[in-house]
């Protein structure tokens, strides 16, 4: 019975409802947990990184899930500026960052065509940090491993996020599985000119549309 009880505790502690958590206050607390991990390994299947978003793709989509969940975006401003604080955590310390993403986060569009524009040179950018590592995808890739966003900080916990609700699993045996599934992703990224290149041809097509559809702001 205790066992089952501490089971009950965990997985509630675990499963957070997005609708009923202060979303600025769960920002504040991904700050924490960021400067306590030394190695961060992060996929991403259809949007940047919160760690790697300009303050306007990190603000539509914010907004977007305000919108969703609330109807209204009154916590905007705060939960913005506790997301780009976040992003301090790249340049301090000695913390290391693994990035994967699949190719189509290139081809999602967020915003508006300027937004991408921003954000994919950001990626460029972010690219030549020294502690940052960028893989990507790419989209014809073969299907190997079952997929989903999640974060990993250290080996200590994993986030998940839902449609509803955030995950934190901390049981080592899943953890494990979620190495080895990060693997399996890392493997099958491409780093470099090669994961440049995919940028770059996104960003083109980006600012060749914006040349054509000039009011696209």
């Amino acid at each position: 019975m205790p066992d089952l009880i501490a089971a009950l505790r965990n997985l509630q502690a675990a499963y957070v409802e997005i609708k009923r958590m202060r979303l600025p206050h769960r920002q504040r607390q991904s700050i924490t947990w960021e400067a306590d991990t030394k190695l961060m390994r992060w996929y991403e299947p259809f949007l940047v990184p919160g760690l790697l978003q300009t303050p306007a793709y990190a603000q539509a989509i914010l907004g977007r899930v305000l919108d969703f969940f609330h109807g209204t975006r009154d916590d905007l401003e705060p939960l913005l500026a506790a997301r780009l604080e976040r992003q301090q955590v790249l340049y301090l310390g000695d913390h290391r960052f693994n990035f994967v993403i699949a190719e189509q986060v290139l081809h999602t569009t967020v915003g508006d065509n300027g937004t991408m524009i921003g954000q994919l040179d950001r990626l460029l950018i972010a690219m030549a940090l020294p502690r940052v590592v960028l893989g990507i995808i790419p989209r014809d890739t073969e299907f190997v491993v079952p997929l989903s966003n999640f974060c990993m900080f250290d080996r200590k916990r994993v986030l998940v996020e839902t449609i509803t609700a955030e995950l934190t699993i901390t049981r080592p045996r899943e953890i494990v599985l979620y190495e080895k599934n990060f693997k399996a992703l890392a493997d099958r990224a491409v780093r470099g000119d090669a994961a440049r290149d995919l940028i770059k041809a996104a960003l083109d097509q980006r600012q060749q549309r914006e040349v054509q559809l000039p009011g696209d702001r």
